[in-house]
């Protein structure tokens, strides 16, 4: 029998670790691979944030080694599948893992749902590059 499928995601907002949908309360339970960040900016859309890639800021948030029943539950919870609602892309991105104890830093590949532009339209910028510090 293959090996499942590996595969991974940054997660920026509501996925995030003690968050309202904490990715680690899902089933197959994800592997932590540590903090990272890539570039983009955050919206706030109210209960949760936006990204959208590819501006000169930086989004902070955290890497997770996933199944691919994993990414199934987590395309359904960010609307993309079995029908795309719109709001957000399924989108693979090189992302920068920390690595604080070397001060090295590595890319890794991973999923990254992105707010779609229309839904950000007149939403504010979320100053600071790590959603859930900017919140406490």
């Amino acid at each position: 029998m293959p090996a499942p499928s590996v595969r991974h995601v940054f997660v920026y907002g509501s996925l995030r670790r003690g968050e309202q949908r904490d990715i680690n309360r899902l089933l197959p339970a994800p592997c932590r691979v540590g903090r990272a960040s890539v570039a983009g900016v955050m919206h706030d859309l109210g209960a949760y944030p936006g990204v959208m890639l590819g501006a000169t800021g930086l989004v902070r948030g955290e890497v997770y080694r996933i199944s691919a029943e994993l990414e199934r539950q987590l395309d359904e919870i960010e609307e993309v599948w079995p029908e795309s609602s719109g709001e957000y892309a399924k989108r693979e991105v090189a992302v920068q893992l920390d690595r604080p104890s070397s001060g090295a830093s590595a890319q890794l590949i991973c999923v990254l749902y992105e707010v779609a532009p229309a839904r950000v339209l007149g939403m504010l910028v979320i100053a600071g590059d790590d959603w859930v510090q900017c919140r406490a």
